[in-house]
């Protein structure tokens, strides 16, 4: 009895989890969360920028990239951009950002999310001869402080000079900032804003505390908007586009049917197999691996994983080693079969048996799973996420699930099994 109440608590299990990836017949709002999907099959906005390193440090350069992706992430987060993946790439050659914006249509105005974020830069002035001039010139020579240093933005306003921009530096900055004016009294410090100088003061004293004012002929709007865009995110480094893509959502649809129907065949196909090859058995391996897939995307709708069409691929391909764990098992039953043991016996000695063989493939899969998504491109991150967690909830499926309902199915006066626990063409174990 416990056997088939246990049983019945996995068929409610899946069944509760089958609702939650597919709620219909009144489900509350909180409960359709939709599935996350990628750029191939939802359509979007795909831009490569290239970004320029050149006046950073070597030991200093991968710290900027992953300020700069921050920065940009919070960037399109701040207008309303759901899910953006935002990554860098680093080669010998130059140095990568990839962003991607699934569910964005307007090139131009992805672009405009990005590009406006400012890029802010302090720069100190030098006088150099040109030719054979005798007259020095002066020129702003870029510092170590830029943008990135710059915790907060805050709009005030000056009784005779009218509104400014307040800088809050972090600590780092605030020194940087002490020791630059420090080095400079009674000189000018030109403040750059996307490479053109908006504010250049002369440095009366040494200045403490890491705040540093933006003044210039602001209206009230303008000085506003710019404390906007320092606080969604000031460009650490300067970035140039080279290329963009946009996926139309006609062709991100049909990708998404493609994959689908390709699953939904594959699968039928597999359950055909099983039912048709190893009968009852297989039957117990259909329902069983109708709780795993039903596990199993609601799992990904709750991380949540991101599909494509790599994902779906390492999802099918997981359902498959969830089948195999399977074929494993009955194998081992019939072998015991076929020894003479009871049906009880032969399920027990079966899972004992199979056990270690499924648990080291499924092992080396699950590494090699990680090894793809820690070394891999998106694609194959995809592919590696999905069919790691796949494996890992297969395993729970083939021992557990199956294991429960083949006990749950079997009766204590039952012999050998019969026809229903053969296999192929077989009328017996």
């Amino acid at each position: 009895m416990k056997i088939r109440l246990a049983a019945l608590g996995l068929v409610v299990l899946g069944l509760a989890a089958g609702y939650f990836v597919y709620p219909k017949w009144g489900a509350p709002e909180w409960f359709n969360v939709p599935f996350r999907l990628g750029l191939d099959l939802k359509g979007g906005v795909h831009l490569t920028y290239r970004a320029d390193l050149s006046k950073i440090e070597d030991s200093k350069r991968a710290e900027a990239l992953e300020g700069l992706r921050d920065v940009v992430e919070r960037r399109v987060n701040f207008f309303g951009v759901a899910e953006p993946l935002v990554r860098v790439e680093r080669t010998r050659e130059e140095d990568r950002l990839q962003v991607q914006l699934a569910g964005v249509f307007d090139a131009k105005e992805a672009i405009a999310l990005i590009g406006e974020t400012p890029y802010v830069e302090f720069r100190t002035a030098q006088e150099l001869k040109l030719g054979t001039s005798t007259e020095a010139q002066v020129v702003y020579v870029p510092t170590e402080l830029t943008g990135r240093f710059v915790e907060r933005a805050a709009l005030q306003f000056d009784p005779t000079a009218g509104p400014f921009v307040e800088l809050i530096f972090n600590s780092e900055g605030a020194r940087l900032f002490e020791e630059l004016t420090a080095q400079n009294v009674g000189k000018s410090i030109a403040i750059y804003l996307d490479g053109a100088p908006i504010s250049i003061p002369v440095v009366q004293e040494k200045i403490s505390g890491g705040k540093a004012r933006i003044t210039g002929r602001f209206t009230t709007e303008e000085a506003r908007t710019l404390v906007q865009r320092l606080n969604s995110g000031a460009l650490p480094v300067p970035i140039e586009l080279i290329s963009q893509q946009t996926v139309e959502p006609a062709h991100g649809e049909a990708s998404l049917r493609q994959s689908f129907f390709a699953a939904v065949v594959g699968l039928l196909f597999v359950i055909g197999f099983m039912i048709a090859w190893y009968r009852l058995p297989g039957l117990v391996a259909v329902l069983a691996l109708g709780v795993y897939t039903a596990i199993s995307l609601s799992v990904f709708k709750l991380i949540p994983v991101t599909f494509s069409t790599a994902g779906i691929a390492g999802f099918v391909l997981s359902i498959g080693m969830a089948v195999d764990a399977n074929i494993l098992i009955f194998e081992r039953m019939k072998e015991e079969l076929r020894k003479g043991k009871t049906l009880g016996a032969a399920i027990e000695e079966g899972f004992e048996r199979a056990w270690t063989s499924i648990r080291d493939s499924n092992a080396s899969s699950l590494i090699t799973a990680v090894i793809l998504w820690y070394f891999g491109s998106d694609a194959v991150k995809g592919f590696a996420l999905t069919l790691g967690l796949g494996v890992a909830i297969s395993m729970f499926s083939a021992i557990t699930v199956t294991r429960t309902f083949l006990r749950a199915f079997h009766s204590r006066k039952q012999g050998a099994g019969g026809f229903f626990y053969a296999s192929g063409f077989n009328l017996k174990p």
